[in-house]
C-alpha cells in the first residue's frame, strides 16, 4: 500500500465515527429557528456593535495601536454580551507602516495624482523617484514583455475590473497588485503603480496587501484612482508620460497581535464546535465597517441572540481573525493552534463580504447533505436566499482549516457595489445599510442555529 494511501486509511479510521451525514431537525427546532429568524430581522443589535466598533476604535490595520484598541473592544464587547468564554490567542506579524505618499505627473502635462502605498511595498526615500511610465494593460501583458522593454521605467498596469454579483472579477484584477511588483521589479523596473483593484469612479485609490517573491529586486508599489489611472491613458495618447512618486512607508518591528474568540457553550455537546465569525483588523484609510466590520458585527449578534432565545446543543465559537489583510495570518495561526482537535469542528461560516443582502448559500460535505439542505432552504427562503451549490468556498479566513478537511458553509452577500469602497477611505459606517445588515443577521442567526442543532454532521473531507 502506497504511503498516501496508509495516510489517508488512517485519518478516515480516526474520523470514521464522524463521517456520517447530518440528519434533519425536528418540528419543533424548525418552528425555534422560524422564530429566531423574525427576531433577528427586527434586531438593531448587529448595527449597533458595528457602530460601536466603528466610533470606538475605527481604523485597526494590523500592529498599528487601532489593532490593539480592537483587541481590547472585542474583549469587552464579549464580556459585555455575556459569551460563556472570551479568550485571545497570539499571533505574531511584521508591522507596516504606511508613511507620506504622493505623485504627480511631470510631463507631458503636469498635474498631481492620487495614489495610496500597497501594503508591505517598500518606499521611495524622501528623494522620490520620477521616470517614463511603460503601459501595460493586463498583468499578463507585463508578464510577457521583455526586461529591456521595462529597465529603468515605471510600470503602470490599466487592467479595470467590472462590477459582478458574486466577486468573481476580483481573482483576475488582483494578481497586478499582489504579483506586479515581483514581475516588475525583475525585469528592472523603478517602481509600480496599478489601477486601483476597484469598481468606483472616486477619486480615492484602493489599498491592498503585495508581497515580493524571494530573490527579485524590491521596488515601490502603489495604486492610483481610478480618475487618475484614466487621466495618464488620456496623456499616453498624446505621447510619452513622465510621472514622479514619494512613499516613506517600510517594514517596522515584530509585533503581536491576537484571534479573539467568544464562546456560547452548547447544552449536550459542548466538545463540538461550529465557527463563525469575521476578521477584526481592517485597512487604515477607513473606519473597516464594511471590511470587515460588518462581518464582526453580525456574527457576534447571531451568537448572543441564540444565547438568549435557546441555548444550542453544539457550541457556537465566534472567532475574531487577526491580521487578515496582511496574508490571512490570524486565520494560519488559528489552524495550527487547533489542529489537534480539527474533528470536533463541525462546520464554519465567515461574514468578510461587505453588508450586501445575503442572496444564496453554499455548501461542503464529504456526504449527501440533501435532507438537511433542503430544511436549511425553507428556513433562508423567506429572506430572499435560494439554494447555491454543494461546493463552498468560504470567507479566506476559513480556507487554512478547509485545507484540513472542515465542512464549511458560505452565506453569499451581494457584493455588486462591495469594491466601489474596498480598501479605501470611503469604507465607513454610513455605507452599511440597516436593513441589510439585519437580513444578513437573521441568515446567520438561522444557519448557526441550525448546524448547531441537527444530529450527525458534515464529515471530512479527505483528499
Amino acid at each position: 500500500m502506497k504511503t498516501k494511501q496508509i495516510i489517508t486509511t488512517i485519518i478516515l479510521i480516526s474520523f470514521s465515527h464522524l463521517i456520517f451525514a447530518a440528519g434533519s431537525l425536528s418540528k419543533a427546532e424548525l418552528k425555534q429557528a422560524e422564530t429566531l429568524r423574525k427576531a433577528a430581522s427586527k434586531s438593531d443589535l448587529a448595527y449597533e456593535i458595528l457602530e460601536s466598533l466603528t466610533t470606538e476604535v475605527g481604523p485597526r490595520m494590523a500592529g498599528t495601536p487601532g489593532d490593539a484598541r480592537a483587541v481590547a473592544w472585542a474583549e469587552n464587547k464579549f464580556k459585555e454580551l455575556k459569551f460563556d468564554r472570551v479568550w485571545k490567542e497570539p499571533v505574531k506579524l511584521r508591522q507596516w507602516n504606511r508613511g507620506i505618499e504622493k505623485a504627480e505627473i511631470i510631463s507631458p502635462f503636469p498635474q498631481p495624482v492620487m495614489i495610496t502605498a500597497l501594503g508591505n511595498s517598500i518606499g521611495t526615500g524622501e528623494e522620490g523617484v520620477r521616470g517614463e511610465i511603460i503601459h501595460f494593460e493586463t498583468f499578463e501583458d507585463l508578464q510577457k514583455a521583455e526586461a529591456g522593454e521595462v529597465r529603468g521605467k515605471i510600470v503602470f498596469i490599466s487592467h479595470k475590473m467590472h462590477k459582478t454579483r458574486d466577486g468573481s472579477a476580483y481573482g483576475r484584477a488582483v494578481a497586478a497588485r499582489s504579483k506586479g511588483a515581483s514581475v516588475a521589479g525583475e525585469k528592472g523596473a523603478k517602481a509600480i503603480v496599478i489601477r486601483s483593484i476597484g469598481t468606483d469612479n472616486d477619486r480615492l485609490p484602493h489599498t491592498g496587501n503585495m508581497n515580493y517573491a524571494e530573490g527579485v529586486t524590491q521596488i515601490p508599489a502603489a495604486a492610483l484612482s481610478n480618475p487618475d489611472a484614466d487621466l495618464i491613458l488620456n496623456q499616453l495618447k498624446r505621447g510619452k508620460v513622465e510621472i514622479g512618486m514619494t512613499m516613506t512607508s517600510d517594514i517596522g518591528d515584530e509585533y503581536t497581535s491576537y484571534n479573539v474568540i467568544g464562546e456560547i457553550t452548547g447544552s449536550e455537546n459542548p466538545e463540538e464546535l461550529i465557527v463563525i465569525g469575521g476578521h477584526l483588523d481592517s485597512w487604515d484609510l477607513g473606519t473597516g465597517a464594511v471590511d470587515d466590520g460588518a462581518g464582526v458585527a453580525i456574527t457576534i449578534a447571531a451568537a448572543k441572540l441564540i444565547a438568549d432565545y435557546e441555548r444550542p446543543k453544539r457550541t457556537i465559537r465566534v472567532v475574531l481573525w487577526a491580521a487578515e489583510e496582511i496574508g490571512l495570518v490570524g486565520a494560519r495561526a488559528y489552524a495550527k493552534a487547533h489542529a489537534d482537535n480539527i474533528n470536533n469542528h463541525i462546520t464554519a461560516a465567515e461574514s468578510d463580504f461587505g453588508a450586501g443582502p445575503i442572496w444564496s448559500f453554499d455548501w461542503s460535505s464529504a456526504n449527501d447533505e440533501s435532507a438537511f439542505v433542503a430544511q436549511l432552504e425553507q428556513l433562508l427562503n423567506p429572506l430572499g436566499i435560494v439554494r447555491g451549490q454543494p461546493k463552498s468556498t468560504s470567507g479566506p479566513d476559513l480556507w487554512p482549516l478547509r485545507a484540513l478537511g472542515m465542512s464549511t458553509f458560505a452565506l453569499r452577500q451581494d457584493g455588486t457595489d462591495y469594491f466601489d469602497l474596498h480598501h479605501t477611505a470611503n469604507d465607513t459606517l454610513d455605507k452599511v445599510d440597516p436593513e441589510h445588515l439585519k437580513q444578513n443577521l437573521a441568515a446567520y442567526t438561522v444557519w448557526a442555529f441550525a448546524v448547531a442543532q441537527v444530529p450527525g454532521n458534515f464529515g471530512f473531507n479527505i483528499n
